[in-house]
């Protein structure tokens, strides 16, 4: 009942957190005169918004079920881990440097840097067995994001004046989009990868019950494994390209979602999908008007919602003897 209830209440949200996103502005709800050549601007600049949240949102929340079935580990999302660090880091050096004239080189560098992160934090968090523990996890994935952060402030530090402003605010997380054929090229990614997850979600489900037994369920487990880092830093990195460091929505988001429908991933993966694009489409509809006409970035929202969040679940993850 719990389920089938989600489903009606997200479904009946598809449409109206959209319509809100074009509704709401610094003055106050209502759509821009179209027949105005400035208010089909503003109409447009709206949709892009909007559209960009849904995508975003989407990836990430994927991306967050994906790395918490590959790891068994509830904790386990793409800001925690340091892939939206990484990808932050080599986003922003293709545009500090002036390497962002093709439409797909902010997106590779994005995820080159970001592939690259997830595995030095994998790697650092194994124990003699190979296995990453939950504290190796988290501990690495703070490190490697600091250092990460420091190579962004050192490269912020030594570039143009003209483009540190952007790039800050970029940094903070932002769906004000610099380009349409950006956005494009990274929607066709996510959407893309989506599918693509959808697609191994038996392979996830045989995952989480852990690698041996998978193996018994005829399921190839290093190829799986490989296949789902893959796709959590394709995603991740298309929307860190799209819009910058936006925290704990593959965090929070799946949590929800899996205490309400359960942990299949046949229906855990559309659902924490759709979930995500939703929320972060509503937190930028929020960042837009709360302080209108200033404008919040997205980024501090869904940060000032996930940090206790994530302190709540370590707490709950403590007290049942998980960690620690």
């Amino acid at each position: 009942m719990k389920a089938k209830t989600f489903w009606i209440v997200l479904l009946a949200l598809t449409p109206v957190v959209p319509l809100l996103g074009l509704l709401a502005g610094s003055s106050g709800l209502g759509l821009p005169d179209w027949h105005t050549e400035t208010g089909r601007a503003l109409l447009a600049l709206r949709l892009e918004r909007v559209w960009a949240g849904l995508i975003v949102g989407a990836a990430l929340a994927a991306a967050g079920v994906v790395l918490q079935a590959l790891l068994r580990n509830p904790l386990a999302e793409p800001y925690v881990l340091g892939v939206s660090g990484g990808s932050a880091l080599g986003a922003a050096a293709a545009i500090l440097f002036g390497a962002a004239g093709g439409v797909w080189t902010v997106p590779f560098a994005a995820f080159a840097a970001g592939a690259a992160t997830l595995a030095l934090v994998v790697r650092l968090a194994q124990d003699d067995q190979g296995v990453p523990s939950i504290y190796g996890l988290l501990l690495s994935g703070v490190i490697v994001s600091s250092v990460c952060s420091g190579l962004l402030m050192f490269m912020l530090s030594i570039a143009p004046a003209e483009g540190i402003h952007n790039v800050l605010w970029w940094m903070l997380g932002n769906l004000q989009m610099p380009s349409r054929p950006l956005l494009a090229a990274c929607s066709a990614l996510v959407l893309a990868g989506l599918a693509a997850a959808m697609a191994l979600a038996p392979e996830w489900n045989a995952l989480t019950l852990g690698s041996d037994t998978a193996h018994h369920l005829g399921v190839r487990t290093k190829a799986a494994v490989a296949a789902g880092l893959l796709l959590a830093t394709v995603i991740t990195a298309s929307a860190v390209a799209t819009a910058g460091l936006i925290g704990f929505v593959g965090l929070v988001v799946p949590h929800v979602v899996r205490s309400l429908i359960g942990p299949d991933h046949r229906r855990l993966l559309p659902g924490a999908a759709l979930a995500g694009g939703l929320f972060l489409a509503a937190c930028d509809t929020l960042a837009r008007t709360v302080l209108a006409p200033r404008e919040i970035p997205v980024g501090v929202i869904t940060a000032l919602v996930g940090g206790p969040f994530f302190l709540w679940i370590l707490r709950q993850r403590r007290k049942a003897g998980w960690i620690g």
